[in-house]
């Protein structure tokens, strides 16, 4: 495919997904090639410093990392079927669902994929396989991806999933699908009847974890079908686009998952730029490392302890810009409907000390 891009990932991978959907809603040319570990080894650690997928090639030779970086990259190239809107509200929105989906319902996505082993584990190591040993036989894969498999596993505490939090974990989760079960049911996609960034922040967990895994695929069928046909629709390769609403309106049946937002995410958020303050109190000039010590944090009624990761503020420091240059006429309606939904003054959060992303790593902003 001459002049195509080139996407490294796979079909069980989280990020991967918002990538491919992405690259799918823009018409963009792209092949996709399975990172398998050759490919982690010959390309992916070469070209990017990093061993995280998905990663984006271009015909010219870019590789981009990251896929709110891959999203930023090609909207650059591809001006038509922009995913940011333009009106205040719906921007604001559709960024913070974003942050939303790819930093906190990442913890459902893992707790369904890795604590349901009856239902799932057959899958997992055929999917695992085919990246660890692509061309042995599928006992084999299946046997050897085990042992790769259990590092993702292992990542349940440092997210905070645990025995004490797991009901909390699968209330609110349920909850988020009866939300967006009731938001589908009447919208094609978070905005209306057009994509936007939102969308493709929020298929990342919906889709290679929560739609494909076998049994939160099969709650989300039963319990939420609406929501499992935005799903299927946001792979199409030539989806039907309206637009978003008139008047920079924003859907009634948003406010609760922004609610939710507010209450469960915020207060990690809030702990999280503090930690990343101490840390660059005294370290000024090295690079970040992902995590940052422990917290604890509340779900429901239900308290656990968690890691706290750098890279959440970047994506938080996103938000908060778009608003803070948002001119006093842009920002009243704005902040009149974080009102209604909770968030009064969670934009008005001041950062400290900001981070930025350089050569796939984050590292202290120069004061």
């Amino acid at each position: 495919m001459a002049g195509a891009y080139t996407l490294y990932g796979t079909e069980f991978s989280l990020y991967t997904g918002k990538a491919r959907a992405y690259l799918r809603y823009k018409g963009i040319p792209f092949r996709e090639k399975l990172s398998t570990l050759g490919v982690y080894k010959r390309v992916i650690k070469p070209r990017t410093g990093v061993h995280f997928i998905p990663v984006l090639e271009s015909p010219d030779g870019e590789f981009v990392q990251d896929t709110t970086d891959i999203i930023d990259f090609c909207e650059a190239r591809f001006r038509a079927r922009g995913v940011y809107p333009a009106t205040p509200c719906q921007r604001i929105v559709a960024r913070l669902l974003e942050l939303y989906a790819d930093e906190w319902l990442l913890i459902p996505a893992m707790h369904y994929r890795w604590n349901f082993p009856e239902q799932n584990e057959a899958f997992l190591m055929g999917e695992f396989g085919r990246v660890v040993l692509p061309h042995a036989p599928a006992f084999i894969r299946r046997r050897v991806a085990r042992r790769n498999a259990g590092r993702f596993a292992g990542m349940l505490p440092t997210l905070g999933i645990d025995e004490h939090t797991a009901p909390a974990i699968e209330a609110s989760w349920q909850a988020t699908l009866d939300d967006l079960q009731a938001h589908f049911s009447t919208h094609r996609y978070v905005l209306g009847e057009r994509p936007s960034l939102a969308d493709f922040g929020l298929i990342a967990p919906l889709y290679a974890h929560l739609y494909r895994d076998p049994a939160p695929g099969a709650l989300m069928r039963e319990r939420a079908p609406a929501v499992a046909a935005w799903v299927e629709r946001m792979f199409v390769d030539t989806p039907a686009v309206g637009d978003w609403p008139a008047d920079d309106h924003v859907p009634e049946t948003l406010l609760p998952i922004l609610r939710r937002q507010f209450d469960e995410q915020f207060p990690v958020l809030r702990d999280t730029v503090a930690a990343v303050e101490q840390r660059i109190t005294k370290h000024p000039e090295e690079r970040l490392p992902r995590g940052l010590g422990e917290h604890t944090f509340r779900l429901g009624e239900a308290t656990g302890t968690r890691a706290l990761m750098a890279y959440p503020q970047w994506m938080l420091q996103r938000v908060l810009d778009d608003y803070a240059q948002l001119a006093a006429t842009e920002r009243s309606p704005v902040d009149q409907l974080l009102a209604r939904c909770g968030g009064d003054t969670a934009l008005q959060m001041t950062i400290p000390k900001r981070i930025e992303r350089r050569n796939n790593r984050l590292w202290p902003v120069a004061d």
